[in-house]
């Protein structure tokens, strides 16, 4: 509708949620012909890279414009923040030169002090009052307390420069723990089998099966069945339930609050750990705890860290980026990336599952009402 009236300014805020990727493919193709000013709100950085010419970054309390597309922004962030941490590293090796400097001087200047000190002599020694009082009007010995007052200054100085430095505070996203992944040939097994997608609509898929430390994506279009077949398989697992963890595609609100409830039942050193993990995943973990309901992505945020604090041998996440920021994405991206265990994403966020599957799990519909599921092995480039 907006497209059709032909405004001169178009802004779209996220407009590819719950799209797939054929509708997507569509969207970008008709806002790449728009010809008006543009302004697009989003999280999709496949989108963000295909239409826009420059990006405004936000990252509170600053705001910062950056020419080209989104991935040629990030990567000016990157070489701003290494040149912030190279001003910070120099200014503090300036700092610490010129206060190893001052405590010379400051031990000088004492020595020096003591020197024009008359305290101690003898009052009949004429000879050595006559030298003290001697450099007290030459001023020699004076003079490494003048230059004391002045290095003090100069280490103020670098002490301002230092705290003017600012430099982003980064999390470390090592939270994997050893020993998590299964000794089992193959986290589970299922038959081939049709599924009803109602309407006279199914989904047939072949014999499934996936190994211990194996990293599939399923994808396919919006009424395909691929949430109704990650069911199937979260129904069909032996594993131990502490040793799965699956986030279903939609958190209703009174599970969210649940799942806060848990966390905040949980003993002292078992809360500290999982919030270790939430601050991995880029939320800050005071502020999760005081709000009344977490946001849709904390509360899977909180679903994934206690899962992780278990030492999950199964993660099993449909549509994980959705509701979450980029720097979020980008956390779990790492975090994932490094987990030992087996992993299956339902997405349509190709970038993400090019950085983490190997294995494609792809349905296609062979006639009107039926679906069936394409097993491909595929490189991370091809998603």
């Amino acid at each position: 509708m907006a497209l059709w009236r032909r405004p001169l300014v178009l802004a779209v805020d996220e407009p590819t949620n719950h799209l797939d990727l054929e509708a997507k493919a569509l969207l970008s193709e008709a806002l790449r012909t728009f010809q008006g000013v543009g302004l697009l709100v989003s999280h999709d950085r496949q989108l963000l890279d295909q239409l826009c010419r420059q990006c405004v970054f936000i990252d509170p309390p600053t705001a910062r414009l950056r020419p080209g597309t989104f991935t040629q922004g990030m990567a000016q962030a990157r070489l701003e923040e290494e040149q912030a941490r190279r001003q910070r590293d120099l200014a503090r090796e300036e700092r610490q030169r010129l206060e190893q400097e001052s405590l010379r001087r400051r031990e000088e200047a004492a020595r020096s002090q003591a020197r024009r000190s008359k305290c101690g002599l003898d009052p009949k020694d004429h000879d050595a009052r006559f030298k003290r009082n001697r450099a007290r009007v030459s001023g020699k010995d004076g003079s490494a307390g003048k230059l004391l007052r002045q290095l003090d200054g100069r280490v103020a100085q670098a002490q301002e420069r230092l705290e003017a430095t600012k430099v982003k505070k980064t999390y470390e996203l090592g939270i994997w723990m050893a020993g998590a992944r299964s000794h089992r040939r193959a986290l589970f097994s299922l038959p081939a089998g049709t599924l009803p997608l109602g309407e006279a609509r199914y989904l047939r898929y072949p014999d499934l099966s996936m190994g211990p430390d194996q990293r599939l994506a399923l994808t396919g279009p919006n009424g395909g069945g691929k949430s109704t077949l990650v069911r199937r398989i979260v129904q069909s697992l032996s594993l131990p339930a502490a040793q799965v963890v699956y986030l279903p595609q939609e958190l209703p609100l009174n599970a969210a609050r649940e799942v806060l409830d848990r966390v905040r039942a949980l003993p002292r050193d078992q809360l500290g750990k999982l919030m270790s993990v939430v601050s991995c995943l880029g939320s800050r973990p005071q502020r999760l705890l005081e709000t009344a309901a977490p946001s849709p992505g904390e509360a899977r945020k909180l679903l994934l860290a206690l899962g992780i604090v278990q030492t999950p041998h199964l993660i099993i996440m449909d549509e994980p980026t959705n509701h979450l920021d980029l720097p979020s994405i980008q956390c779990l991206e790492e975090a994932l990336a490094q987990c030992p265990c087996g992993v299956l994403l339902v997405s349509h966020d190709l970038p993400f599952l090019g950085r983490l599957a190997r294995t494609r799990w792809q349905l296609e519909e062979q006639a009107e009402g039926e679906w069936v599921l394409q097993v491909r092995e595929m490189p991370a480039r091809h998603f």
